[in-house]
């Protein structure tokens, strides 16, 4: 049997990307900037997922996405490692649910240290929500056809006799 894209596996090297080892506090504190920092980079590998239908065709959207990640984390540590590590340490510690509601003034220095760092202001309320367009460089995939059902070898074949009128209420 001939080999076929569709026998393709993505090798252990493809697949492995660095992870990123962070808490689920350190992801919650982050998350409305990470989102943003990160917000083309993660539509191109939603919309590579949506045309494409195989994940295979998409292994370096994914990595991007995580290259992202890392680079925002590396640039929070960098510039404002204190003002996250206090919002982080509220957010952790503010019972089971990890509420925000009890964190808004560490909230607030974080959020002015990313602004005045990296130039990113925290999205508003109901951002990620919105319809946000994203233009992408990458070729839209052709669409594969589908085959066509094998006709019926009982059925009439309806276009050959034009004398018979299929579906009329007088016939």
């Amino acid at each position: 049997m001939p080999y076929t894209n569709e026998d393709y596996l993505p090798s252990y090297e493809e697949l492995t990307v660095p992870e990123l080892d962070i808490t689920s506090a350190a992801f919650r504190t982050a998350a409305h900037h990470l989102g943003k920092y990160c917000d083309n980079v993660s539509k191109e590998f939603m919309l590579c997922k949506a045309e494409e239908k195989d994940p295979r065709k998409c292994l370096n959207e994914g990595k991007e996405v995580t290259r992202c990640a890392f680079d925002f984390f590396q640039s929070i540590k960098k510039s404002c490692y204190a003002e996250f590590s206090q919002y982080m340490q509220c957010i952790d510690h503010s019972g089971h649910m990890m509420e925000f509601k009890n964190c808004r003034k560490t909230q607030a220095v974080f959020d002015d240290c990313v602004k005045e760092n990296l130039g990113q202001e925290r999205p508003e309320l109901g951002y990620f929500t919105k319809v946000r367009l994203h233009k992408t460089d990458r070729p839209k995939p052709t669409p594969v056809p589908l085959p066509l059902p094998e006709p019926n070898p009982g059925t009439p074949d309806v276009q050959t006799d034009p004398s018979k009128k299929v579906g009329s209420l007088y016939s």
